[in-house]
């Protein structure tokens, strides 16, 4: 939860715990070294209350063209009003029509209406497809975005221990080794031996009652299956049992180095086989990364995880840039340190170790999989927890944002065109009226044009 690591971590005396995590095996003693705001998790919270404090907010364009254009059409009309008045014939009445059509034609209806128009139809559109949207912010930063730093476990990958390879040796055929097993793994509540037990069962493969088990904590399980004896563990364990490994050792450094872990199987004292099992990649993974190298960005992944699981994961994913081994505190600042190089930077995460992070992101982005507290602390959040949604949001984001330009110049276009022809006397203000209320008409129908926006 804090490290980001996919597998069971062994522990020894002396070593430190995390508070709220949770012991697999046996039973475990520990002392208390910090209570209350002291603990690792409210250190947490407090850098993500911090994050958020410091991000500034994002000034509207239409306010600010708001801000000039209110007092330069009152000036034209006070001006317009003083002309038709002062220098014609036409006396008050008809100084004050024209003053009144400069006012009316001018009513910036459709400069208000430009971005909150587009912002709703967007926000419902990303709703429809499984991005919420946490504030209208964050969708007009997603479009200048140009790092995505993505988490490893839980974002890129399952989150969770699959099996990989099966690899059986001196005569077993796979089916075998996977009934030897799955008897015992299927009595072990540790995540590699219900993952082998999930695979086997998924292919139908019968595994019987042992008539003898026990757990081996923090190294594996031994038994006694249809009459033979089976252990299944890891390479100390065989060595420990006086099991012949040195045929495999190679095998098992191959599959370390690509990010997996060899659980091996003996049958009556010889290695029958072993079975890779690692954290896997999400399907949806490498096509979004590709996608977002397609779109001009840089994609760098952060984990606390080891280097070897780090870069077997990044291989996979067509990932270039990673870092391992990184803790909460450090991933914001390595978020902070991409920042303060001029680039705006989305961060994707799904844990309690994210939090940090995704609040100091310009656009933070949890998955709907992940913890409350990453949620809370992202701008988006992807209810699927499919990558694919990313570039799907940024590209709602950037749709968005020209749809509001688009509105901004056509609203301001009209009134540059409309304010001169009522102050010269050439609109009444009934007309002007109409015209005002067709192009707020106008503003609306280009911004409902977003709701035609697709996936592809």
């Amino acid at each position: 939860m804090v490290t980001g690591e996919s597998l069971p971590v062994e522990k020894k005396e002396g070593d430190r715990l995390i508070g709220g995590t949770v012991n697999r095996n046996g039973s475990v003693e520990f002392r208390a070294t910090a209570v209350g705001e002291s603990t690792l998790l409210s250190q947490i919270v407090r850098m993500v209350e911090e994050a958020q404090g410091s991000k500034a907010p994002v000034q509207a364009l239409a306010d600010r063209i708001a801000s000039v254009f209110v007092p330069v059409v009152i000036g034209v009309a006070v001006l317009a009003f003083c002309s038709w008045y002062l220098l014609t014939g036409v006396g008050f009445a008809g100084a004050m029509v024209n003053f009144i059509a400069v006012l009316i034609i001018a009513c910036p209806c459709a400069l208000g209406l430009a971005t909150p128009t587009a912002i709703m139809v967007g926000t419902g559109v990303g709703a429809r497809m499984g991005v919420l949207i946490r504030n209208a912010g964050s969708l007009e930063r997603a479009r200048a975005v140009r790092t995505i730093i993505l988490d490893k476990t839980g974002t890129l990958t399952q989150g969770h221990p699959a099996v990989t390879d099966v690899v059986p040796l001196r005569g077993f055929d796979e089916r075998r080794l996977l009934r030897f097993a799955a008897a015992l793994e299927k009595r072990s509540e540790h995540p590699f031996a219900r993952a082998i037990a999930e695979y086997a069962h998924a292919r139908s493969v019968a595994s019987p009652d042992p008539s003898a088990f026990d757990s081996l904590t923090g190294v594996g399980v031994r038994g006694d299956v249809e009459g033979h004896s089976v252990l299944i563990g890891n390479m100390a364990l065989m060595k420990e049992s006086g099991v012949r490994v040195a045929d495999v050792e190679q095998d098992v450094s191959r599959f370390s180095r690509m990010g997996k872990t060899a659980v091996l199987i003996a049958v009556d004292g010889t290695v029958a086989g072993f079975i890779g099992v690692a954290d896997t990649v999400k399907a949806s993974s490498a096509s979004a990364v590709r996608e977002l190298h397609a779109m001009g960005l840089r994609v760098i992944m952060l984990t606390g995880d080891s280097e070897a699981s780090a870069a077997a994961i990044a291989g996979e994913a067509g990932i270039e840039q990673f870092v391992a081994g990184v803790f909460p505190g450090e991933k914001a600042r390595r978020v902070r340190e991409i920042q303060e190089g001029g680039n705006v930077v989305a961060m994707v995460g799904d844990g309690i170790n994210d939090a940090p992070a995704l609040a100091q992101a310009d656009v933070g982005i949890a998955l709907g999989t992940g913890t409350d507290i990453a949620m809370e602390s992202a701008d988006m959040v992807l209810m699927r927890g499919d990558l694919a949604d990313i570039p799907l949001a940024i590209r709602l984001s950037r749709r968005m944002v020209s749809t509001i330009r688009q509105n901004l110049f056509w609203a301001f276009a009209y009134n540059v065109i409309g304010i001169p022809l009522a102050a010269f006397g050439m609109l009444n203000p009934m007309i002007a009226a109409g015209a005002m209320a067709l192009s707020s008409v106008s503003v609306v129908s280009n911004s409902l044009r977003l709701r035609r926006f697709s996936r592809r």
